[in-house]
């Protein structure tokens, strides 16, 4: 049993740092992002991964910078391996930092809270109606001490129990009655 676990430890890829250089993302016919890494280093062929994932190493507190590209989970392979890590993404061209934006963009998707119209508490959870960004909307959470997270730069996230994140960026900006509704939980 160890010969295996050794062998495949051996097998795994290594993860590279991610370059205008070596890394040339596209879009693919289906809409999502193909990835042709070369190898100018080395004899090594160029490789080519026909979707791959970019996920944030911070996505709250350094969204641009710490971008680690995968290839995606399957049921044969299970979690997809990193292929390379994007350090900033100032160092690509626009039209490339614009691909993988919009592509964090669906991952992460966080629309802003513009109003908050009521919060009920039943049974220990908070039922909240609200506008969003993307429209008007309902959740709950389960615990609002643990789910509201308010960071130095004074935005507010907020987790409900289905993994859903709502933000609101100017908690100033919010009318009076919608900040009371949440003033207790900050």
């Amino acid at each position: 049993m160890e010969e295996v676990e050794l062998e495949s430890l051996f097998e795994r890829r290594e993860s590279v740092r991610l370059t205008q250089e070596n890394a040339v993302f596209s879009k693919s016919p289906g809409g999502l992002i193909s990835l042709t890494l070369r190898h100018p280093e080395s004899d090594k062929p160029d490789e080519f991964f026909e979707r791959v994932i970019p996920l944030r190493g911070f996505p709250i507190t350094d969204p641009e910078q710490f971008i680690s590209i995968r290839e995606p989970d399957t049921k044969e392979k299970g979690r997809g391996a990193e292929i390379g890590l994007i350090y900033d993404m100032k160092e690509f061209d626009q039209a490339t930092q614009e691909l993988i934006r919009a592509e964090l963009d669906r991952h992460y998707f966080t629309p802003e809270l513009l109003k908050i119209y009521s919060v009920k508490e039943k049974f220990g959870y908070l039922y909240f109606e609200a506008e969003t960004s993307a429209g008007p909307t309902s959740f709950v959470l389960n615990n609002p001490y643990s789910n509201f997270r308010t960071f130095d730069d004074e935005r507010i996230f907020i987790y409900d129990i289905d993994g859903n994140c709502f933000q609101i960026s100017h908690p100033e900006k919010l009318d009076k009655a919608s900040y009371r509704r949440i003033e207790i939980y900050l």
